[in-house]
């Protein structure tokens, strides 16, 4: 009563929907192809728990949060330094968040010093934010990159052997 019936409808359906099955799965294809070029989904946080004391240098390309004590240089994409947290060494981080204490220099493009802070060295950033009640001992330097500013900063190995007069006069 309601329905068209295959004599009074001219045209085939069946023709009309394989043209659309056909049809989307090109963009369907087309979004599976962009999928690789998507960056691989971020690694999770790396936590040194309150227990835990390093002594060396830590890195990483992710994020990590120290709630223990590290004697040694940090290097990271994220840096939190927990509370409870001590950190003797150098930092250097895209954001840097310190709760606790940071005793040595802090290089990061973005720096919080919450108000629980207390930092003994020199912060070298592109942003800074202090909160009231932060404890902070040192100098306070901006630049454009501070993060390549630290990489040509960094000592040479040990095991390259000092240059000798004869190769300092040849380059003059």
């Amino acid at each position: 009563m309601f329905s068209k019936n295959k004599l009074t409808d001219p045209a085939p359906k069946p023709a009309v929907e394989p043209e659309k099955a056909q049809a989307e799965p090109k963009p369907q294809q087309s979004m599976a192809s962009a999928a690789p070029a998507a960056p691989a989904p971020k690694p999770p946080v790396s936590v040194l728990s309150s227990d835990l004391t390093v002594v060396g240098n830590v890195r990483t390309a992710g994020d990590i949060t120290v709630q223990g004590k590290v004697e040694g240089d940090i290097r990271a994409q994220l840096l939190t330094v927990g509370e409870g947290a001590v950190v003797s060494g150098e930092i250097v981080a895209d954001d840097v968040v310190v709760n606790g204490r940071v005793i040595g220099r802090v290089r990061g493009l973005k720096v919080r010093l919450t108000s629980t802070a207390k930092v003994e060295g020199d912060i070298i950033h592109k942003t800074i934010a202090i909160e009231a009640g932060a404890h902070f001992e040192g100098s306070v330097q901006r630049h454009e990159n501070p993060l390549a500013d630290a990489r040509e900063a960094l000592p040479p190995p040990a095991t390259k052997a000092p240059a000798t007069p004869a190769a300092e006069d040849s380059q003059d």
